[in-house]
């Protein structure tokens, strides 16, 4: 009987190398490790030789950055998708993608099974699972962390596991830091982070310069977008890939993008987690402020609401899916006019706007200005006034009679 193959999302982190061992032998499986190249982190370059090291009978490498920026980020960025207004969601976002390159390398090399290394209470799980099944409801899906077997209780122990086994790990006990790096930002969790009220430690951040130390002198940035996409830096053209690294490092330079939120998980419960993205943070502010500039109240309004249920959406895993669809049909829609140039002054850590425009502007100065340049009618106030106040003046009325009053 053959052996039983297994797809594995590898990292090349502590728990994906701890797992594809203990795969082997809990399960006498073959091991095909997969890896997505998002901007993941410094050590991709050695991963494909980490997972043979550690006993995959192959590794899988695929360099989806391009893809990631253009159909995961920028289409959230269009939205405004800030989770809990806040969160760009690198994780988020990059997990569906991850989950995608995994089943269409787990079909094509004939797996029975794909894994994960999500943990029994985190979003992940739900974001990888929700994914494999949507795609590919014929391959089985184990989360060796929750299995019964997995009787690692610590970090710790994975350490030690890895260290006995000959596994090549980076994580040490000095170090016990959870992170994930992208292109779109960097989360990062556990250790002294669980304490909501203690500030994150210095070493924690991977790319951001701390603000009291970042340069005593502001940088002016200049960022131009077509129909709501970024598209130059400074006035020059930049693919998205390169666009998004630029920002990063010049925003991480000033200590932008740092955000430490206590937040709801969808497993139910609060989780602090301390975020680095400061291309994410830069573009999401930028574009709301060319959005105020081009689009009319009504559609503003309901691009708000648009944008927290897409958010919650993308957080949630569910990715794939008809509603996200149709979200992107409204979004691509309102952002037809969102075009234009926004200069921004970053500072220690903060971003100033510094103007905006558009040839598609709302905002007509001969309306807007107080001077003898006005053309604002201001006699048809007077008419205005009083049939916007008709429905509530009637309402009012018929209440204090019901009460008696009158």
């Amino acid at each position: 009987m053959a052996k039983e193959k297994i797809a594995v999302a590898y990292s090349g982190g502590l728990d994906t190398s701890v797992m594809v061992r203990w795969l082997m032998e809990n399960y006498d499986a073959d091991v095909i490790t997969v890896t997505g190249n998002i901007g993941t982190n410094k050590e991709l370059a050695s991963v494909k030789q980490k997972a043979l090291a550690t006993g995959a009978k192959k590794a899988i490498v695929l360099d989806a950055q391009r893809e990631f920026i253009e159909e995961y980020c920028f289409p959230a960025l269009k939205a405004g998708a800030l989770y809990e207004n806040a969160y760009p969601m690198a994780t988020a976002l990059g997990r569906p993608l991850l989950a995608k390159i995994l089943v269409e390398a787990a079909v094509k090399e004939n797996c029975t099974a794909v894994a994960h290394g999500c943990t029994g209470k985190g979003n992940d799980q739900v974001r990888f699972e929700v994914t494999a099944n949507t795609l590919a409801p014929s391959l089985k899906v184990l989360a060796p962390l929750r299995d019964p077997k997995w009787t690692f209780e610590s970090r710790e122990e994975e350490i030690q596991y890895a260290q006995e086994h000959g596994i090549p790990v980076t994580v040490t006990k000095k170090s016990p830091y959870s992170i994930d790096a992208n292109l779109w930002g960097v989360s990062i969790e556990c250790g002294a982070i669980e304490d909501p009220m203690k500030p994150p430690p210095r070493d924690a951040f991977q790319i951001t310069t701390d603000p009291q130390t970042a340069p005593d002198k502001p940088e002016t940035v200049t960022i131009e977008f077509d129909k709501g996409i970024p598209v130059a830096v400074n006035k020059k053209p930049l693919a998205p890939v390169a666009l998004v690294e630029k920002l990063n490092a010049i925003g991480g330079k000033h200590g932008v993008g740092r955000i430490d939120l206590v937040e709801n998980r969808l497993v139910g419960i609060k989780s602090r987690e301390i975020y680095e993205a400061p291309a994410a943070v830069i573009l999401h502010f930028a574009h709301r402020e060319l959005e105020r500039l081009t689009l009319d109240k009504p559609t503003a309004r309901f691009k708000d609401a648009i944008a927290r249920e897409y958010a919650d959406l993308v957080y949630n895993g569910l990715w794939f899916t008809p509603l996200r669809l149709a979200f992107d049909a409204f979004v691509d829609e309102s952002q037809r006019t969102v075009s234009g140039t926004v200069i921004v002054q970053l500072y220690k850590g903060g971003i100033t706007l510094h103007g905006r425009s558009s040839p598609h502007s709302l905002y007509n100065e001969n309306l807007a200005t107080y001077t003898t340049a006005d053309t604002f009618n201001r006699g048809a106030a007077e008419g205005f006034i009083h049939l916007w106040g008709l429905p509530a003046a009637t309402a009012w009325l018929a209440r204090e009679k019901a009460m008696g009053k009158k």
